[in-house]
């Protein structure tokens, strides 16, 4: 069962900034661009680079997401020799259990999954960033360098670099420093979150992380400046292509309005580099005679009769005639009844938009931002749900 590289997807995290939308779902397992979800385009990205063996490690409201992903099918991982696997925490016999204290501590618990497959290279991934990347290309980067880690780096403006891990390299690319989050950033280099470590150096440096208390078991805080200050070789490996952190509410709506752009640079009908999905087996999309569709994503399912413009649909998405839907997400199962406005906003699974009710509204004014309904909420009929607002239960009160 020998492997080259086989990669390790962190996909636990709780993604509180997406408060309603991550209730009762993982980040990764959010809807994105009308018919996947956000942990589709790192495995995607796995398969279009070649690499076939995939630990997915779940944590925070696994069930959906394990559902989902179950057994690799859609990404071509389900196979025999690697293919994906789910890695909860778990106790061994006469162990005390725990969570996954952090990201370097959750691959220490797997070490004994990656050692199945003896691989001389391990990928660490996270799994709530939308973007295209060729893994193959990174790892020849990582061999020619003959690193003991590279850090995938994309180049931000200096004002945004302080919102990042940031790395300054000398004429080679070789990563000398690594400054978390710096007010005064000496670089724009800013990690993806994407490393590639030789497998022998990255077990030393986990065991020896996790033997010491005060570690926060982090790759970020402890293992990369580890292994800095120990004077590993670390190299970058800058990427210039789309990119986005889909880890609040506006960089979710942001990226999902991106795909209606023709300017864009995140090119889903791309068919020599496919994101793949697990089909949702629904009939095709009904548009009725009244219904007004412009620039805007409907995936199968849908049954428009109203006005839909610059907008993401999903599948099974319900639009009754006379409802107004602008620069908006409809997540899967989502209803828009006759005479509601949703202008703005982001519609969760089966949420429902009673008559005459509003959410959102168009910019203008000092509190203007993204309107969200949580999964499984009704917005109660004449109802107002104002901009930034997070509706997380039934709104019944007329006029309210």
């Amino acid at each position: 069962m020998k492997k080259e590289c086989i990669a390790m997807l962190l996909a636990g995290g709780q993604g509180s900034r997406l408060y309603a939308l991550t209730t009762h779902i993982a980040k990764p397992a959010v809807p994105f661009g009308g018919k996947y979800r956000i942990i589709d385009f790192p495995l995607s990205n796995c398969v279009n680079s070649g690499i076939d063996t995939v630990g997915v490690l779940t944590q925070y409201r696994p069930m959906e997401l394990n559902s989902y992903v179950g057994n690799g099918q859609p990404w071509d991982l389900d196979r025999l020799d690697g293919g994906v696997h789910i890695l909860p925490p778990y106790v061994s016999a006469g162990e005390q259990g725990t969570w996954y204290k952090g990201t370097a501590n959750a691959i220490y618990q797997n070490m004994s999954f990656i050692e199945l497959y003896d691989p001389d290279y391990v990928l660490i991934l996270s799994g709530d960033h939308i973007y295209k990347m060729n893994y193959a290309e990174m790892l020849s980067h990582h061999k020619k360098e003959g690193a003991a880690c590279t850090i995938s780096v994309l180049e931000v403006t200096m004002e945004e670099a302080t919102r990042f891990g940031i790395m300054n390299v000398d004429e080679h690319d070789t990563i000398y420093e690594f400054e978390e989050k710096p007010a005064h950033p000496k670089s724009n280099l800013a990690s993806m979150g994407i490393y590639i470590f030789t497998w022998s150096k990255l077990r030393q440096y986990l065991m020896e992380d996790e033997a010491d208390p005060r570690s926060s078991n982090d790759f970020g805080k402890n293992i990369i400046p580890a292994m800095l200050a120990a004077g590993e070789k670390m190299t970058a490996y800058r990427f210039s292509g789309y990119w986005k952190d889909v880890g609040t509410i506006d960089s979710l709506w942001d990226a999902n309005m991106d795909l209606l752009s023709p300017s864009s640079s995140i090119n889903l009908h791309d068919t020599d580099w496919p994101i793949y999905a697990r089909p949702a087996g629904v009939p095709p999309q009904f548009m009725g005679e009244t219904a007004k569709v412009s620039h805007s994503l409907v995936t199968g399912g849908s049954s428009i009769c109203g006005s839909v413009e610059n907008s993401v649909l999903f599948h099974s998405v319900t639009v009754e005639e006379g409802a107004s839907i602008r620069y908006s997400i409809l997540m899967p199962g989502a209803v828009v009844r006759a005479g509601a406005t949703v202008e703005y906003a982001i519609l969760a699974e089966r949420a429902v938009v009673e008559a005459g009710a509003r959410v959102g509204a168009p910019p203008g004014g000092d509190d203007w931002g993204i309107a969200v309904v949580a999964a499984n909420v009704t917005v109660g009929a004449g109802c107002t749900v104002p901009p930034r607002a997070m509706l997380s239960e039934d709104l019944k009160k007329e006029g309210k």
